[in-house]
């Protein structure tokens, strides 16, 4: 174990020896855990969690509870916990992230930190990369929970209330990531505590722990309603622009995948609108919808982004390879897609609530990770959620050879060696694996497996249903499997004895992908625990990857290229260019995800606020309290807005004041006349008395409950329409940060301020709305003789 350390990195090793002085304690408890009975062994877990009222720490119980957990496994499930996955298991109980080769078992190594966080009562999530996995794990894992007097919780899509609150409930939860975010935004929509399902974020585990809060971090969380926009308009521009070409009606860079509408572009609408200036303020939301349908038409791809089933635009993960349930893309470019591939368009979404996923996470008291392919992100990691990475040994030797990638000239070349590769290794029935980046590459490149007379099966989101079968089946002989990045993550490949013989499974890379990290995943998917295997990226310079590289550096690199007669790439150095464009591409990709986190921190720091205020609004069993304190400030603010000066000598204010003033108290006792010409002074004196009297008739309905009751809902129902406006507000002024870096004024600093303004404006008017509207309430529950 410890010459098996001295290989990795040195700032590892010195936490690695910390670590494994504990692995020692827990090993010394293994005789002493194997001689207890299975009642004894259940009562471990009474005793630790009666240490735990007690006071103490479960940090200076974890090597007790440990070896509690390595032995239960050993009972309940056949597997016995290696000193690797207790190491791997150390780090996650302290908040760390641990790094682990796939097939090193992640999933039971989790189970050593959630046992003995879940002793404090407050609750743990393990959070997996799609729904199929958290049943897996819920149901293998739960059985060794169930044994040690723990109850786990399943937290998927498409349960009840009630069911979701017995999961969050439980003593340890499994889930999506999507799955927790999103109920957090709805249990800050509803109007009680009782209704929430949710208790506070206490302690998370996450499973493919990059790919969860990096990869999927360029997304926001969104809980939407529908719109009243018109769906019609999406058919008729989807037909416009299909007819337009890159270089005449628009121009597309696709670096930054942004498209620009040229002169000729816009005349073509204004032809086709009978309209004189497309950009008048007027046509806003036309040119918006334009602009939509021709993103649509050129940067989204089918089976790419998006696949068409049923009637029905279904989004794919592109890290996964999966089907992202229940998502559709915001801001009216679903319907712009709908339109495009002539399925029914539906009505578009409206935001409701949202959240960046690193502010979610963010959100839990102590975070944890594991995942196979964490290093390359060390920094990010630590920058955004302060985790730090660790990386464990493997507990057999690594017996994989992962060749050099060989990069070709063009497609075609590319292609003709994939087939040549895999004809050969078919032939004396090694299994091979072929990693392709999107649906739309799998089903092209087995077009020319088909015509080489090649059997093999393809796995991507339209066959996600067989999944299971398909995988299983991946490490028997003569098996060729054609994937996206599904089987990248969270599926183990089992191989045939035979197939051991023959060097194991053999990997294809067809495209280096946007990261290093999932490059790695799939190499990952051959020498797991020892097996034999190996991997190769046969890539070519036409590979999606390369459309995010600067075009005339690109070009300037093409023109110095010599090759073979195969059309592979001998000089300049291929290797050393394609892995300097991917790390160009993934440092694009880190900076588009900190500038996503740097704007949605000012939204954040708002909707800490406002969810505050809303927990405050369910507490409060005293709404004539809420009134009062709206009251007080909404006055506050029309004095100084009508009365800046020490008199009012202006008519139109004293106007306004007097109207303002009509709107919160009704009939006045003096006229708009009586202001003119008073000093400061006297008005408040004024607006003082007419709240006090409105203050001691609000207070005769404080023992109402009725009463109580309409003004709460009355003020969470202002308080959440109003957050959707400041929300879209908010959206406006990020869509608009582009062109803020002028005078040498920071963009970030200036979208941050008028951030502030618009958010001291929506608290204003919910003040100014509240002030207003309980007039109404307080009138109908007044008695006739009060109203007298």
């Amino acid at each position: 174990m410890l010459s098996l350390m001295k290989r990795i990195f040195n700032e590892d090793s010195a936490e690695l020896k910390r670590l494994y002085k504990h692995v020692t304690k827990i090993n010394e408890l293994e005789e002493k855990m194997a001689a207890l009975s299975d009642e004894e062994l259940k009562e471990a877990t009474q005793y630790l969690k009666e240490k735990v009222a007690e006071g103490v720490s479960i940090l200076d119980m974890k090597e007790e509870a440990f070896a509690t957990v390595r032995e239960a496994s050993k009972r309940v499930l056949g597997l016995r916990h290696y000193d690797v996955q207790l190491l791997g298991g150390l780090v996650l109980l302290e908040g760390g992230i641990t790094e682990m080769r796939t097939g090193e078992g992640k999933t039971l190594v989790a189970t050593l930190p959630s046992y003995l966080r879940a002793l404090e009562g407050k609750g743990v999530h393990v959070i997996t990369a799609n729904e199929y996995l958290a049943t897996r794990d819920f149901e293998q894992m739960g059985k060794l929970f169930n044994f040690l007097g723990l109850n786990v919780g399943l937290n998927v899509s498409q349960i009840s209330e009630t069911e979701k609150r017995d999961a969050y409930n439980a003593d340890i939860t499994y889930g999506t990531g999507t799955e927790f975010g999103f109920d957090l935004l709805r249990d800050n929509m509803t109007t009680s505590f009782e209704e929430r399902v949710q208790r506070p974020l206490y302690y998370a585990i996450v499973d493919e722990v990059d790919s969860i809060l990096i990869d999927e971090a360029r997304t926001p969380l969104i809980i939407a309603s529908k719109s009243d926009i018109a769906t019609e308009l999406f058919y008729i521009t989807a037909e416009i622009v299909k007819n337009f070409e890159d270089g005449n009606q628009y121009e597309f860079y696709p670096e930054t995948k942004q498209i620009v509408l040229t002169d000729n572009g816009a005349t073509e609408f204004e032809q086709a609108f009978g309209l004189a200036n497309l950009y008048d303020a007027e046509h806003r939301e036309l040119l918006h919808n334009i602009m939509q349908s021709l993103r649509a038409n050129v940067v989204m791809r089918k089976d790419v982004d998006y696949i068409v089933k049923k009637d029905e635009i279904m989004l794919v993960d592109q890290f996964t390879g999966r089907i992202m349930e229940g998502r559709t893309f915001s801001d009216g470019l679903h319907q712009a897609i709908e339109a495009k591939e002539g399925v029914t368009v539906k009505e578009e979404n409206q935001t409701q609530a949202s959240i960046t996923v690193q502010n979610y996470f963010r959100i839990y008291k102590i975070l944890a990770g594991m995942t196979g392919s964490a290093a390359p992100s060390k920094r990010e990691f630590f920058e955004t959620y302060n985790l730090r990475v660790v990386e464990v040994p493997t507990n057999k030797p690594n017996a994989r050879k992962d060749e050099e990638p060989l990069v070709y000239k063009d497609y075609e070349s590319k292609v003709a060696k994939i087939v040549s590769e895999v004809e050969k290794l078919n032939q004396i029935g090694r299994p091979v694996l072929i990693g392709t980046t999107s649906i739309e590459q799998s089903e092209k490149l087995s077009v020319y497996l088909e015509k080489a007379g090649i059997k093999h099966r393809i796995l991507n989101a339209k066959t996600e249903e067989d999944e299971a079968n398909i995988i299983s089946q991946a490490g028997q002989l003569n098996q060729v499997m054609l994937s996206t990045n599904m089987a990248g993550r969270g599926t183990d490949i089992i191989l045939d004895p035979a197939v051991r013989e023959l060097g194991g499974l053999h990997i294809i890379g067809t495209e280096l992908h946007e990261s290093e990290r999932i490059d790695m995943q799939l190499r990952g998917r051959a020498g797991r625990q020892g097996d034999p295997g190996s991997t190769q990226f046969i890539i070519s310079i036409e590979d999606d990857i390369f459309n995010s590289y600067d075009k005339e550096e690109m070009d300037k690199w093409k023109k110095k290229i010599k090759t073979d007669e195969t059309g592979l790439i001998i000089s300049p150095n291929p290797v050393k260019f394609v892995l300097k464009v991917q790390s160009i591409v993934e440092g694009a990709h880190f900076s588009a995800r900190n500038h996503l986190l740097k704007l949605d921190d000012v939204v954040n720091q708002q909707r800490k606020i406002i969810y505050t205020k809303r927990d405050e609004l369910l507490a409060n069993t005293n709404s004539v309290e809420l009134i009062i304190q709206s009251l007080q400030n909404h006055l506050e603010v029309i004095l100084e807005t009508y009365c800046p000066a020490e008199i009012i000598s202006d008519s139109s204010a004293a106007d306004g004041l007097y109207e303002e003033l009509t709107l919160i108290f009704g009939e006045l006792p003096f006229e708009v006349l009586d202001l003119i010409d008073l000093e400061k002074s006297a008005i408040k004196e004024k607006i003082d008395q007419l709240y006090e009297n409105y203050v001691n008739v609000i207070k005769t309905l404080e023992e109402n409950d009725d009463f109580q009751i309409q003004v709460k809902l009355l003020y969470l129902q202002n308080l959440d329409r109003s957050w959707v406006v400041h929300m879209e507000m908010m959206m406006h002024l990020r869509e608009g940060f582009g062109v803020r870096g002028y005078g040498q004024e920071d963009p970030y600093r200036l979208y941050e301020f008028e951030g502030f303004e618009a958010f001291k404006h929506f608290l204003a008017e919910l003040d100014a709305q509240a002030s207003k509207q309980t007039r109404m309430i307080i009138q109908h529950f007044l008695s006739d003789e009060e109203k007298e």
